[in-house]
């Protein structure tokens, strides 16, 4: 369901005295712990000889690997490493999409988020069941049912794979990991809608009630948890059995914390983000590093303050999904136009946060919006700081004001990459 936003006519922007006209930017680069996997396939091979006891079990069994809709780098080269082990085993293993309502909550769309990652049955040389249909295996002590996909459930052996990492609503010793891909990504859009059913309230007790039900009614195999760096490569990649995977899971979120990425300033006027997606954070960017969350109650503190925030556009990964865009201050007609409303609203319904459906402001282009956040900023007289980034999971190297650079060019950590320039626009008015 497209939008056909109307252009905007007949807002004049006067110039803020205190910040007339757009500034200069410089290009700074962050720098972080940038330690990596380098041979991933490699890596994994060797992670999986824990398993090596217990080889012979696997010979003729049916295997279903978990694959979701986070944006993981090179997510489809350790999925194929996954299953080429599984298949030197014997085992026969094939591919579930787990994203709960993610895809539009149909089992095409689900498919076809895999695909933009590079996850094909071409390339992982594995079959991909992709359905919406699931099991009811619990209920949890308030009445909440707990869903899995059937395709999985009747398998002879699951692999929860997953990337570990903060989420963006609640604070917990379990966070977005390998339980909430049993709890959530699992349990598709029934199974999402229902643990979501109360919003974020209980939310970490949902997902390890259910945790603790499916490790002891579904014939989990083992565990494969993921850690991304703040470069977006892949730093960790940890097998763990079936009784283990409680203790990776939290010990694994601990590890997540200390690899993110983030600004080294804490206080701006102006963000620009050029693109958020439903591949970067599943509020479209990560709240982690910029704040704005979806929900406010539940521990989730902002790490930076923002007057103004100014989101330009969605990822092609994102297949149209708009979520995050209610956090913008202002944002474009062509945005707006981009946004295919009906998977972005059955997001929001199925986790109960239907404020994070509401459109920002917009303008008919970059510059007029841009013109209008920092005239709008209001707030303390002094010179503007303007940051701009092209998306939370690109920390490393952004665009700064003079102003913001002058009060972080002494640190160790931030490098000048290029000098005082001009933003510059197209004919249209939009960012080049």
């Amino acid at each position: 369901m497209y939008i056909e936003f109307p252009k905007v006519e007949g807002i004049i922007v006067q110039e803020n005295q205190n910040n007339s006209g757009l500034p200069k930017m410089l290009t700074i680069r962050q720098s972080f712990d940038d330690e990596k996997i380098i041979d991933i396939p490699g890596h994994i091979k060797k992670e999986m000889e824990k398993l090596s006891h217990k080889a012979d079990w696997f010979s003729g069994k049916r295997i279903a690997i978990t694959s979701g809709s986070r944006g993981i780098p090179n997510i489809h080269i350790a999925l194929k490493a996954v299953c080429d082990q599984l298949k030197e085993w014997g085992a026969l293993p094939f591919i579930v999409p787990a994203m709960g309502s993610h895809g539009g909550a149909t089992a095409d769309g689900q498919k076809e988020v895999l695909e933009s990652f590079g996850i094909t049955e071409e390339f992982v040389g594995v079959p991909i069941c992709s359905s919406m249909d699931v099991v009811h295996y619990g209920d949890l002590p308030d009445g909440t049912p707990l869903y899995c996909d059937k395709l999985a459930f009747e398998s002879d052996g699951i692999v929860v794979l997953h990337k570990v990492k903060p989420h963006t609503d609640f604070r917990g010793e379990h966070e977005s990991g390998l339980l909430k891909m049993i709890a959530i990504g699992l349990g598709k859009h029934k199974g999402a809608a229902a643990i979501h059913s109360h919003g974020f309230y209980g939310f970490e007790g949902k997902i390890v009630g259910a945790a603790k039900q499916f490790l002891e009614k579904a014939p989990v195999a083992f565990a494969v948890g993921i850690v991304q760096n703040a470069y977006d490569e892949l730093c960790t990649i940890e097998v763990a059995e079936k009784e283990d995977i409680f203790e990776a899971d939290a010990r694994l979120l601990k590890e997540a914390r200390t690899k993110m990425a983030g600004f080294k300033f804490d206080d701006i006027d102006v963000l620009i983000i050029d693109e958020i997606g439903k591949n970067i954070s599943g509020f479209g960017f990560d709240p982690n590093i910029v704040g704005r969350s979806n929900n406010k109650n539940y521990g989730v503190n902002d790490p930076i303050q923002i007057k103004r925030l100014f989101i330009r556009g969605l990822t092609p990964e994102s297949h149209h999904n708009g979520c995050g865009l209610v956090a913008a201050d202002i944002t474009t007609r062509r945005c707006l136009n981009d946004v295919d409303w009906a998977p972005t609203w059955t997001n929001f319904v199925a986790c109960t946060e239907i404020q994070g459906g509401k459109i920002p402001m917009y303008l008919n282009n970059d510059r007029d919006a841009l013109l209008m956040a920092i005239r709008s900023c209001g707030g303390e007289s002094r010179p503007l700081r303007m940051a701009r980034i092209k998306n939370t999971l690109c920390m490393f190297e952004m665009e700064v004001s003079e102003a913001l650079y002058d009060l972080i060019k002494d640190r160790e950590d931030v490098e000048l990459v290029r000098e005082a320039h001009e933003i510059e626009f197209d004919r249209e008015g939009f960012m080049v």
